[in-house]
């Protein structure tokens, strides 16, 4: 499920390099907000922290309602890195260190 969720997201952000309705960016921004607030969950569920708040700041980034005004050429450039962060991040697994408390029960 969070292949998929990457992968449209991935697409949906590079969909905004093309001229679009103002509508359209909103929609990805509430999109993004969501589903990078469900990959936050699922990689807390998991243990990796740092991938949880990576997640979190990019919701906060993308959301809707409290608007970054960082013009446009920026948020194109944001979106690429993004979507190219989220396609690695779909072959790469991440090392998660396991607590030897956790381990041994």
């Amino acid at each position: 499920m969070e292949k998929i969720i990457k992968i449209i997201l991935s697409i949906l952000l590079l969909l905004c390099l093309i001229d679009m309705p103002y509508s359209y960016y909103e929609a990805v921004r509430f999109i993004a907000m969501v589903a990078f607030g469900y990959l936050a969950y699922t990689e807390n569920a998991k243990g990796n922290q740092a991938l949880m708040i990576t997640y979190i700041v990019l919701a906060l980034l993308f959301q809707p309602f409290f608007k970054l005004a960082l013009g446009r050429m920026l948020w194109n450039v944001v979106d690429v890195i993004v979507a190219v962060g989220l396609v690695i991040s779909i072959f790469i697994k991440p090392q998660i260190k396991v607590d030897d408390n956790k381990q041994n029960r």
